[in-house]
């Protein structure tokens, strides 16, 4: 079975020996290097070319926005998944924006952040129930200007109770539990969802769904 090779990059030994740790444990993943700086994550992604990288946000030298935002530009196809204590939206809405497919904070369980790491590098975004929550109120509250509801495709019952389940910030795994369904049916919903809506990934759904009022925040 091929394995997700992963990049950890935190200014924090601490933080990189534990996130390495508990990530290490499944079968799927490789942690291929470590990195303390934005610069060293550039230099690392230049040379090994992860599948994932696990960036912090706040570092010296270059911190993880601006890093990230290099990387999405250089080489598209490294999935950048922030990890950090931050989670206010001065840091969150700029990490979405430099390219980062997910963002998880530090005190996610272990699975959740393994599970996000699964779906970054599967092409599909991963966000924290609190990030979730953030970006939702901030898009109702300063982009109103998105698609009405009566504009968009309606959803099936189904799909309506999968993109509840997204607005909470559940992964493809624990949609997939609480609607005692397959995680490949639940995927099988998510893209019929943005094929309806014409959208990307995960966190676009969230935000066309939040501009018209679809999901709350809590």
């Amino acid at each position: 079975m091929p394995q997700i090779r992963v990049l950890i990059v935190d200014d924090d030994p601490l933080v990189r020996t534990a996130l390495s740790h508990f990530v290490s444990r499944d079968p799927e993943i490789d942690v291929i290097g470590e990195a303390e700086t934005g610069l060293e994550a550039i230099a690392f992604v230049e040379k090994d070319r992860p599948d994932v990288v696990m960036m912090d946000v706040q570092m010296p030298e270059m911190n993880g926005i601006e890093a990230t935002g290099r990387i999405a530009e250089r080489w598209p196809d490294v999935r950048i998944l922030a990890v950090t204590t931050l989670d206010g939206s001065d840091t969150v809405l700029p990490m979405l924006s430099a390219g980062a497919s997910g963002y998880m904070l530090k005190d996610s369980s272990a699975d959740s952040i393994l599970a996000a790491v699964r779906e970054v590098h599967s092409g599909a975004s991963s966000l924290s129930p609190s990030i979730a929550s953030l970006l939702i109120k901030h898009v109702r509250d300063e982009a109103p200007t998105g698609a009405r509801a009566d504009e968009l495709e309606a959803l099936t019952e189904r799909e309506t109770e999968v993109l509840e389940c997204l607005s909470q910030g559940m992964s493809n795994a624990e949609i997939a539990r609480a609607l005692i369904v397959s995680e490949g049916t639940v995927k099988a919903h998510l893209g019929r969802i943005m094929s309806k809506w014409h959208v990307r990934d995960r966190v676009q759904i969230l935000v066309t769904a939040a501009q018209a009022g679809l999901v709350s925040f809590h």
